[in-house]
C-alpha cells in the first residue's frame, strides 16, 4: 500500500500541475497609461504573489482553473481589484489600470509635474521638452555606478568626458564640441565656473546624490542663454516631496592603487591662505620664516579608507503650503594616478618629433567634497507661488606630486654613452573651489491663467584658492644604475606660489506668457522676456623663489663652495636653510587683474500647439561687454581692454506627433561662444613645460546649428530616439603652439580664431526593458574638421640649413571623438529588492593636444571604461549597495601618430603600429560598499 502511494501522490501532482494556468498581465497608470514598475500582484486565497518588472509585466503561475481575485497595490495609487476566469490555456492577456491616490488640496491644488526623478517621469519629460534633450533620472543616478555629476554626463548619448589627473570625469564634451562651448546651470539658472583660466565649470564638484535628475540640452530656444554652442547641462536639484521622506547613506571603499603602493602627503594645516605680501604688505621682504614648513613635510603610508555619506530630509507643511527640502553630501576620498610621460621636440626636417627626455609622476590626492542644498517653496493660492533655492558646493583636493625626470644621453638612443641626467621634482598643491548659488523666485498666474509671470533675483559666487603651490628641484646624475650626486638645482630650486581668482554674478530674469486659445482646441503662447547680469571677476598670482645657501666642499683648502647634498648635508627638506630671491614676491604680473562682464538680454516667442504640430519659433538679442584692467602693467601696451557687441539669435523648433507615442522633432539655433577672460588677458606665464600667452583680439565664435531627431516611446520608461546634427562654427577657438614673431624661436601657447569650422554627426539612444531586464544603449558619430596653420621644415637652398615655413593642416577639432558609445545591462528584482547595473563607456581617439608643427597633435588612444553597481533592499527600509569603477583599469595613452627614426632604439618600445606613445597614466579600480536608508 506505502508503495502505491509512494506512486500515486506523484502522479497526481504532475496532474495537478500539468492542468495549472498562468496569468500574465500588465500593470498601467490610468491617466497616462505608463507601466508601472514595481507594483505588487497578488492572488488571493493562495498566497501566490508578484511584482510588475520595469515593463510593467507580471506572470504568476501554477493557478488553478476557475474564477480568480487578483488585487493590485502600488505606492500612492489606489489598491485595484480585478475578478478574471482562469482557463488552462489561451488565458487573455489582463491589463489592470491604476488610479492615483492624491487627495485634492482646495484652492490651493498644485498639479504635481513630472519630477525626473524616477524613470518613467524622465522619459515623459524628454517626450514634451520644447527643445532636444536627454535625462537622466534620480534614480538611475542612485543606483549607477557614479559618485560626481562628471561621471553621471558619460552615460548621456553623444557626451565624452575629460578626465582629471586622477582618472574621474570633470568636464564633459558634448556632441564634439569642446567644454569651452558648453554652460552649465542649476535649476534652469546659469552658475558661474571657480575656474581660474575658463569659464566653464568643472562637473567633478557636484555630488550627484543632490540631484533629481540631470537634463543635457542639444538645442536651445530664445529664452535659454545662446552661448551653448555644444549645449548646456542643467542640474535639477531635490524638491520638496508631496509628504515626509528621508534618503541617507553611508559608505566606504579603496583604491586599488593604494594596495600596490603608498600613499604620499604633506602637511596642509599650516598652510598660509595669503603671502607674506598680502599679509605685510607690498614693502615687505620676506624671509624663510614667512613660508610654513609643512608643504615640505612629506610622509607615505596607506590611507585610510575612502568614507561618502549623504542625506535629504523633506516635507510639506499647512495644508501642503510650504515646502522644505534639506540635502547635503560629504565624501573624502584618496585616488591619485602613476604616469610616464615621454618629452619630445622637432629637429632637421623630420616632420616627427624626437623624444629626449622621460618623466615619471606618481600623483596622490585627497578630496573633500561637501555639497549643501535647501528650497522653501511657499504657495499663497493656485495663481502664486514663490520658492527660495540656495545651493553651496566646496572640493578640497590636496595633491602631491613626485616626478623624475630622466634625460636621454646616449643609453637610449643606441649609441656608446651610459649617463643620464635627473632631475627630481616634488610638488605640494592645495586647491580649494568653491560655489554658491541663491535664487529667488516667482510663478504668478493672472486672467484666469492666460497671463503668465516668471521672475527670478539671483546671487552666485565662484571660487579658486591655491595657497602656496610648493614646488622643490633636486639635480642628479646617474651612472649606470648609480646615482653619484643628488643635490638642489643651482637657481632658485624651490618655488612658492600663491592664486586665487573669484567670480561674483548679480542677475536678474523675467519671463512673460500670454495664452490665447485658437479654433479646434489649438492654442497659441505668446512669450517675452529677458535678464540682465552683472558678473565682477579679480584673478591674483604672486611667487617667490627661494634657494639654499650654499656650504663649504669638505676638505677644499681654497674654500670651495656648492649646493647642498640630499643625504650629506639635509635628510629632510624642512631642515634646508634657504634665502628668498625675490623677497617683495611677484604679484606684478599680468595675471594680477580686474574683469568684468556685463550681459543684457532680451527675447520674443511664440508656441503655437494644435494635436499634431508645436512650433516654437523667435529670437534673442544678446549685448555683451566684456573687459579687464591689469593692476601691474609692466610695460604692456593695453593695460586696459574691453569687447563691446550685440548678437542676435534666432531659432525655430518643430515637433510633428506621428502617433501618442512617436514624433518628429526639427530645430534650427544660433549661438555663439564668448571667450574667458583669461584667454583676452594680454598675459605672459611660463608654466612647467610652456609659456601661455593671452590673446586681446580674440574674437567671439559664432555658430548655425540644425537638428532632426524621431522620438519613440513605447513605453513607460522606454524610447528609441534617433537624429542627426550638424553644426557650421564660425571663428572657433582653438589654442595652438605658436612662435614669437620678433624671436621664432620662442614658442608659446595662444587661443586664436580659425576661419569656419564645420561638425556633423548622427546618434541613436535605446532603452527596453524585459520584465527584470533592461538595456540601456547609445552611440554617436560625429565628424569635424578645421584648418589651422602648422610649421615644418624644409632646406634653405642658400645656406643648406633647415628653415621653418607654414602650412595649412586640416583635422578633427580638439576634443572631439567620431565615435562615442555606452551600453548599460541592468538587473531589476522588486520582488526580493535587487538592483544591478554593468555599465561600459566607449570613447574614440581624439586630439588632446594641438601641436605647433605639422603631423605632431598629441592624440588620446580610444578607451572603454567599465564601472558596475549592485543594491539589495530589505523591508526595513535598509538596503545595501556596491560600486566598483575602473574595473578593467582603463589607462589613458596619448600619443603621435607617426614615428621619427630615432624613436625607435629607445628601449622603452615606444613606437608601434606607426604611433610614438607620448604619456601614459593608469589610476586602478576603486570599490565601494555602504548602506542606505530610505522613509517615504
Amino acid at each position: 500500500m506505502n508503495k502505491f502511494l509512494q506512486i500515486l501522490l506523484p502522479l497526481l501532482f504532475c496532474a495537478t500541475i500539468a492542468g495549472a494556468a498562468k496569468i500574465k498581465g500588465h500593470v498601467y497608470d490610468k491617466h497616462s497609461g505608463e507601466a508601472l514598475v514595481g507594483a505588487t500582484v497578488v492572488l488571493e486565497g493562495t498566497g501566490k504573489a508578484t511584482s510588475t518588472g520595469l515593463d510593467g509585466s507580471f506572470e504568476i503561475k501554477g493557478v488553478a482553473t476557475g474564477a480568480a481575485t487578483l488585487r493590485v497595490s502600488y505606492i500612492t495609487y489606489k489598491t485595484v481589484t480585478t475578478q478574471i476566469t482562469v482557463q488552462e490555456k489561451d488565458n487573455d492577456h489582463v491589463k489592470i489600470y491604476m488610479e492615483s491616490a492624491a487627495k485634492d488640496l482646495g484652492e490651493v491644488t498644485i498639479r504635481a509635474t513630472a519630477s525626473g526623478s524616477n524613470e518613467r517621469d524622465a522619459r515623459r519629460i524628454e517626450q514634451n521638452a520644447t527643445q532636444v534633450m536627454n535625462i537622466v533620472s534620480g534614480r538611475a543616478i542612485e543606483v549607477s555606478p557614479d559618485l560626481t555629476v562628471a561621471n553621471v554626463m558619460q552615460r548621456v548619448s553623444g557626451v565624452s568626458i575629460e578626465r582629471n589627473s586622477n582618472g574621474d570625469g570633470q568636464y564633459a564634451i558634448l556632441r564634439g564640441m569642446d567644454k569651452r562651448y558648453n554652460y552649465t546651470l542649476v535649476n534652469g539658472v546659469k552658475i558661474p565656473s571657480p575656474d581660474n583660466r575658463y569659464r566653464y565649470v568643472p562637473l567633478d564638484l557636484f555630488p550627484s546624490d543632490l540631484l533629481d535628475r540631470l537634463e543635457v540640452y542639444k538645442t536651445l530656444t530664445p529664452n535659454l542663454e545662446g552661448d551653448a554652442i555644444g549645449g548646456a547641462v542643467n542640474m535639477v536639484m531635490k524638491n520638496a516631496p508631496d509628504h515626509f521622506q528621508i534618503n541617507a547613506n553611508i559608505a566606504t571603499g579603496y583604491s586599488q592603487l593604494f594596495f600596490d603602493r603608498d600613499f604620499t602627503s604633506y602637511h596642509a594645516s599650516g598652510i598660509n591662505h595669503k603671502s607674506p605680501y598680502d599679509i605685510n604688505g607690498s614693502k615687505y621682504k620676506a624671509t624663510q620664516a614667512d613660508f610654513s614648513k609643512g608643504t615640505f613635510d612629506y610622509t607615505s603610508k596607506k590611507p585610510a579608507p575612502n568614507m561618502i555619506g549623504s542625506m535629504s530630509i523633506g516635507q510639506r507643511f499647512f495644508n501642503s503650503k510650504l515646502g522644505v527640502v534639506l540635502a547635503g553630501s560629504y565624501q573624502n576620498t584618496y585616488r591619485g594616478s602613476n604616469s610616464t610621460f615621454y618629452n619630445s621636440e622637432v629637429v632637421g626636417t623630420d616632420d616627427y618629433a624626437k623624444v629626449t627626455s622621460k618623466s615619471y609622476r606618481e600623483y596622490s590626492e585627497q578630496q573633500k567634497r561637501l555639497g549643501l542644498h535647501g528650497k522653501l517653496d511657499y504657495v499663497f493660492d493656485s495663481n502664486n507661488k514663490i520658492s527660495l533655492y540656495n545651493v553651496y558646493v566646496d572640493l578640497k583636493n590636496q595633491q602631491l606630486r613626485d616626478q623624475v625626470n630622466t634625460t636621454y644621453n646616449g643609453v637610449y638612443s643606441g649609441s656608446n654613452g651610459n649617463n643620464a641626467e635627473l632631475v627630481y621634482s616634488t610638488r605640494s598643491r592645495l586647491t580649494e573651489q568653491q560655489i554658491y548659488n541663491s535664487t529667488l523666485h516667482g510663478d504668478h498666474k493672472l486672467f484666469d491663467g492666460k497671463f503668465k509671470i516668471q521672475w527670478s533675483g539671483v546671487y552666485s559666487s565662484a571660487k579658486n584658492d591655491v595657497p602656496d603651490n610648493a614646488t622643490v628641484n633636486l639635480n642628479a646624475l646617474k651612472t649606470g644604475d648609480q646615482i653619484t650626486k643628488l643635490s638642489l638645482v643651482n637657481t632658485n630650486p624651490i618655488e612658492r606660489r600663491w592664486e586665487r581668482n573669484t567670480d561674483e554674478d548679480k542677475a536678474g530674469y523675467l519671463d512673460l506668457t500670454y495664452t490665447v486659445k485658437a479654433a479646434n482646441d489649438n492654442k497659441i503662447d505668446f512669450m517675452a522676456g529677458g535678464l540682465y547680469r552683472d558678473k565682477q571677476r579679480s584673478s591674483y598670482l604672486n611667487k617667490y623663489n627661494l634657494y639654499a645657501k650654499q656650504v663649504p666642499v669638505p676638505g677644499s683648502a681654497t674654500g670651495e663652495m656648492r649646493s647642498p647634498l640630499y643625504g650629506v648635508d639635509f635628510a629632510n627638506y624642512t631642515d634646508l636653510n634657504l634665502e628668498v630671491s625675490n623677497p617683495q614676491g611677484g604679484v606684478n604680473n599680468p595675471l594680477t587683474y580686474d574683469a568684468f562682464e556685463k550681459t543684457s538680454a532680451g527675447y520674443g516667442m511664440f508656441k503655437f500647439t494644435s494635436n499634431k504640430f508645436e512650433v516654437i519659433a523667435g529670437a534673442r538679442v544678446e549685448h555683451t561687454n566684456q573687459g579687464y584692467n591689469l593692476l601691474f602693467t609692466q610695460g604692456e601696451t593695453r593695460p586696459v581692454g574691453s569687447q563691446v557687441y550685440t548678437d542676435v539669435l534666432p531659432s525655430a523648433n518643430l515637433k510633428y506627433h506621428l502617433t501618442d507615442k512617436a514624433q518628429l522633432h526639427a530645430s534650427y539655433y544660433k549661438a555663439l561662444n564668448r571667450p574667458g577672460f583669461y584667454e583676452i588677458v594680454p598675459s605672459k606665464i611660463v608654466n612647467e613645460e610652456y609659456e601661455e600667452r593671452g590673446n586681446p583680439d580674440l574674437k567671439r565664435a559664432h555658430a548655425d546649428n540644425y537638428d532632426l531627431r524621431y522620438e519613440l516611446f513605447p513605453g513607460a520608461s522606454e524610447q528609441l530616439l534617433v537624429g542627426a546634427f550638424y553644426k557650421r562654427i564660425k571663428d572657433p577657438i582653438e589654442f595652438t603652439f605658436q612662435s614669437d614673431a620678433t624671436r621664432p624661436q620662442d614658442i608659446f601657447y595662444t587661443p586664436g580664431n580659425f576661419g569656419t569650422a564645420n561638425n556633423y554627426g548622427a546618434e541613436i539612444d535605446y532603452i527596453k526593458f524585459f520584465n527584470k531586464f533592461g538595456i540601456k544603449a547609445n552611440y554617436t558619430y560625429t565628424h569635424s574638421r578645421i584648418t589651422t596653420p602648422k610649421k615644418s621644415r624644409r632646406i634653405n637652398e642658400t645656406t643648406g640649413n633647415p628653415e621653418p615655413f607654414l602650412v595649412d593642416q586640416t583635422r578633427p577639432l580638439y576634443g572631439q571623438s567620431a565615435h562615442v558609445g555606452n551600453l548599460s545591462l541592468l538587473y531589476k528584482d522588486t520582488k526580493h529588492g535587487w538592483d544591478v547595473q554593468l555599465a561600459g563607456a566607449y570613447t574614440g581617439e581624439r586630439i588632446n593636444t594641438v601641436s605647433q608643427f605639422l603631423n605632431n597633435d598629441l592624440w588620446q588612444k580610444a578607451f572603454v571604461q567599465v564601472d558596475a553597481s549592485a543594491e539589495k533592499r530589505f523591508k526595513n527600509n535598509i538596503s545595501v549597495f556596491v560600486k566598483a569603477g575602473n574595473i578593467v583599469n582603463t589607462p589613458t595613452k596619448l600619443y603621435i601618430k607617426g614615428t621619427n627614426a630615432a624613436n625607435n632604439d629607445i628601449k622603452e618600445n615606444l613606437v608601434s603600429n606607426g604611433q610614438t606613445l607620448i604619456r601614459n597614466d593608469k589610476y586602478g579600480q576603486s570599490y565601494l560598499i555602504g548602506v542606505r536608508y530610505k522613509f517615504n
